[in-house]
């Protein structure tokens, strides 16, 4: 005859195992990504600062108004930074040793430096902080361009991770860097990391363009197409700020320039517009600025009509609007950061 087992029933509970991957704080899974939203910003406002220099009333309200949110979206972000890195260092260098996400790292250097190449000029008594700031950044900066140059430089980038982002650390911090230095009065310095700038462009740009040639980019990675628009208006913009009588037919070199990338970044326009919206999008923000302030540098140089300034100054802040509202619903979505 068989036992009859007349034990109470376990009352183990049942354990659920949360998949690795899930579960992760918002603060864990702030992306570097969403600086662009402060360079676009920043760089939005130089483009109305300068039109207020030809149409002085409202452009300079404009611009004095996206300078402000600007930096205070990049006061808060430099805030959950700080908590994030406290609190989530592993998540961090994660972040400092993803290929993609290393190099966008650099856009909290580029905001700062590029902040101060736009305040200083009006506040030149906090010369000495403005300095110690743009050292720091600057440090910052060369830390992740050696990485980015060293892994790029030894075969060690995997293909599928070569992206125009790549740019934004050794690039981005020649370029922008070189405006801080500027506003500081280095100028010497300035023309220096100008140049340095210059070449990591060129020893970049045949690696990415390979890439870039060879196939579409994995969808995540799409949005970043925005910064191979970006260095050469960024150059010419910053080359416009070092030697201000440039003449205005050397910066209309630098747009003919600019096109080519430009016109390549359209002709893949299926690349990027078959994958839902992301902040990653801004990174099409702060080249599409430069641009309208080339060309209002160029009208004002070469003494053209005010309205091709006007419109390119209007189109960059419809498209940087566009983005603004896009990110917004996201926000208010629940969407804006990527899922835990």
């Amino acid at each position: 005859m068989k036992s009859i087992n007349t034990s109470p029933p376990s009352t183990t509970a049942t354990v659920t195992v949360t998949p690795i991957g899930t579960g992760r704080p918002w603060l864990a899974r702030l992306p570097p990504g969403l600086f662009a939203i402060v360079f676009g910003l920043l760089g939005l406002a130089g483009a109305w600062r300068r039109l207020g220099v030809l149409e002085s009333g409202y452009a300079d309200i404009v611009a004095a108004a996206l300078l402000h949110i600007g930096t205070a979206v990049l006061e808060l972000l430099l805030l959950f930074w700080i908590v994030k890195f406290v609190r989530h260092q592993g998540d961090v260098q994660k972040d400092f040793a993803h290929p993609v996400h290393g190099a966008m790292l650099s856009l909290m250097s580029l905001t700062v430096l590029l902040s101060v190449a736009m305040w200083l000029p009006m506040y030149p008594k906090y010369q000495d902080v403005a300095a110690s700031i743009t050292f720091a950044a600057l440090m910052l900066q060369g830390v992740i361009a050696w990485r980015v140059v060293v892994r790029a430089a030894t075969g060690d980038l995997p293909a599928d991770m070569v992206t125009p982002a790549l740019y934004l650390p050794p690039v981005g911090g020649g370029l922008i860097g070189a405006l801080a230095l500027n506003a500081l009065g280095s100028h010497g310095w300035a023309v220096l990391l100008f140049g340095m700038g210059i070449g990591a462009w060129a020893l970049l740009e045949l690696r990415v363009l390979n890439r870039l040639f060879a196939g579409p980019l994995p969808p995540p990675l799409r949005p970043t197409l925005g910064v191979e628009i970006a260095p050469a208006p960024v150059a010419t913009l910053v080359a416009a700020a070092l030697w201000p009588d440039l003449p205005a037919d050397v910066l209309l070199i630098g747009l003919g320039i600019s096109c080519g990338p430009l016109i390549a970044v359209l002709a893949r326009w299926r690349w990027w517009t078959n994958v839902p919206f992301s902040a990653g999008f801004w990174s099409f923000s702060f080249p599409i600025a430069a641009f309208a302030s080339v060309i209002v540098e160029a009208v004002r140089r070469g003494g053209w009509p005010m309205e091709v300034a006007i419109g390119a100054v209007l189109a960059a802040s419809t498209v940087i609007g566009y983005l603004a509202v896009r990110t917004l619903i996201l926000l208010f979505r629940g969407r804006l950061l990527p899922p835990g």
